[in-house]
């Protein structure tokens, strides 16, 4: 079954449910609360800007300018008492100097903390999720399935999967489990001056190296061969379970595993050799290989949250997560907010968060690693490095909703923004704005 003719089917399956639970409404005589009182419309957009000097596109030195703007296109439809459908559209538009540099020979002085005017510097995002959901009777058992469906100029990615939630001692205890499986592939683009050399290229004889010059070593000769797998798919499986500890403290704790399969590497991500003579057009490092890593990974995430409720003004929002893979890398998250209700409808959200990782086995810095390895990479997302987030947040409730429009009226409004630093030299920054409207 092709992965359009899955989309079809899960389509048809979706629908029947919505008919069937529409059907079993009409018929209910009894009367219960909804799940859902009436629709309800998000509207989120973010603005992200980054930089720093590890871009992994040349090899862990160069830029790493972006920017992105994202909207999102939230809907829920409470379908009758006890099913919910949720469709999730969103596009993501960014701007990068660092993959415009896939091919840095296409205008001006080559350099790898200029960015190229070539079609990869900007690229266009979208995501369309469904989600539906079903609550017993009882409202202590909760069901949900999904799918989604993403793609941009050189990915595209199908995804379906489903939760089970199950609320126990009077609501005090909630188990939930969700799985996931996401079938994705890869549009393969190699950088610039590796494709001559790859099957039916020209070599040295190509155009590229014709019109420029290569210092530093003339005989430039990559040790470059083409990927044999463009597909890459991950499984995952979370547990959680919640409890109220006591009338001012609730607490959860999380685990979540993930395996990947295929093509885990980016193919556009150069290596150099610190064993190989360097080659160069202009100030532009010519890659010896792209980046190799192994066809599969395990990554185990535990984690836990502990609230408290100080006060009507004031609660403590703890969280910790430790991290380990079988590429060697393991981690540490810890993160705090404390929301503090100002007025009746405002509150403030101030945030903090530390991270800090472990390099995978596979990761070295710019031209220093070995020709003799089997796998490499110089993406700084794979280092060794600890990173602080801070963050503040205003939300405005709007409680009663009185003043409707054209029957929709206004729920929430979320304004945030987080500050981002790497001890490796990046740093970021994101402004998010939500709007929560209802629909009668």
């Amino acid at each position: 079954m092709t992965k359009y003719k899955l989309i079809l089917f899960i389509f048809l399956f979706m629908v029947f449910g919505i008919c069937h639970a529409q059907n079993q409404g009409e018929n209910a005589g009894d009367y219960k609360k909804r799940v859902l009182e009436t629709a309800e419309i998000d509207i989120l957009s973010s603005y992200y800007s980054q930089d720093g000097n590890n871009a992994a596109v040349t090899g862990g030195l160069g830029t790493e300018e972006l920017t992105d703007f994202t909207g999102t296109f939230v809907v829920s439809i409470p379908i009758n008492d006890d099913d919910v459908l949720t469709v999730d559209a969103g596009i993501s538009a960014y701007t990068s100097a660092s993959s415009s540099n896939i091919n840095p020979f296409d205008k001006g002085f080559a350099d790898p903390f200029i960015a190229a005017s070539g079609a990869s510097q900007s690229d266009t995002w979208f995501n369309l999720t469904g989600n539906y959901s079903h609550s017993s009777d009882d409202r202590n058992s909760i069901w949900s399935g999904k799918l989604s469906f993403s793609t941009e100029y050189d990915y595209t990615s199908l995804g379906f999967g489903g939760s089970y939630t199950r609320l126990f001692n009077e609501k005090n205890t909630e188990l939930g489990f969700i799985a996931n499986v996401f079938l994705d592939k890869w549009k393969v683009i190699y950088p610039y001056e590796l494709r001559p050399f790859a099957p039916g290229g020209r070599g040295l004889n190509d155009f590229l190296f014709i019109e420029n010059t290569i210092t530093g070593n003339p005989d430039y000769n990559p040790s470059f061969t083409v990927l044999t797998d463009e597909n890459r798919n991950s499984y995952s499986f979370g547990v959680g379970l919640s409890q109220i500890l006591s009338k001012n403290i609730q607490g959860a704790f999380l685990a979540d595993f993930v395996l990947q399969q295929g093509l885990l590497s980016t193919p556009f991500q150069r290596v150099y050799f610190s064993d190989v003579a360097d080659s160069f057009i202009d100030n532009f490092h010519l890659a010896d290989d792209i980046e190799r890593l192994p066809d599969s990974r395990f990554k185990v995430a535990l984690g836990g949250r502990l609230n408290f409720f100080i006060n009507e003004y004031l609660v403590v929002r703890s969280y910790y997560r430790y991290y380990f893979d079988d590429w060697g890398i393991n981690s540490n998250t810890l993160s705090i907010e404390v929301p503090v209700k100002i007025a009746e409808k405002f509150t403030l959200y101030p945030s903090y968060r530390f991270y800090n990782q472990k390099a995978a086995d596979y990761f070295a810095p710019y031209n220093e690693h070995l020709s003799t390895s089997q796998f490499y990479t110089s993406d700084y997302d794979l280092s060794d490095y600890n990173a602080n987030q801070f963050g503040f947040g205003i939300n405005y409730t709007n409680i009663i909703m009185k003043q409707h429009k054209l029957k929709v009226g206004l729920k929430s409004i979320d304004l945030r923004y987080n500050y981002y630093k790497r001890n490796t030299g990046l740093s970021a920054g994101i402004i998010t704005a939500g709007f929560k409207f209802v629909v009668d």
